[in-house]
């Protein structure tokens, strides 16, 4: 799902659960929540879930509902 947001225009932040190894990083856009990336492609596509989407995906990867997690 995508919307109009340009990647570049934003304030991007690596998340808290990306590994600090350079491997599998993920950026999210706080100024649109919902918004994330892949930081090893910062000009690619980007994913964006509607605000509650996003808030119910980061609730359940805090309980550790997904296995690896």
């Amino acid at each position: 799902m995508s919307n109009a947001l340009d990647p570049g225009a934003s304030a991007w932040r690596k998340s808290s659960y990306s590994g600090g190894d350079g491997g599998n990083c993920v950026e999210v856009n706080d100024s649109n929540p919902g918004a994330v990336r892949d930081s090893k492609d910062p000009e690619g596509p980007h994913l964006a879930f509607s605000p509650r989407t996003w808030q119910a995906f980061v609730t359940e990867v805090k309980a550790g509902t997904f296995p690896g997690a």
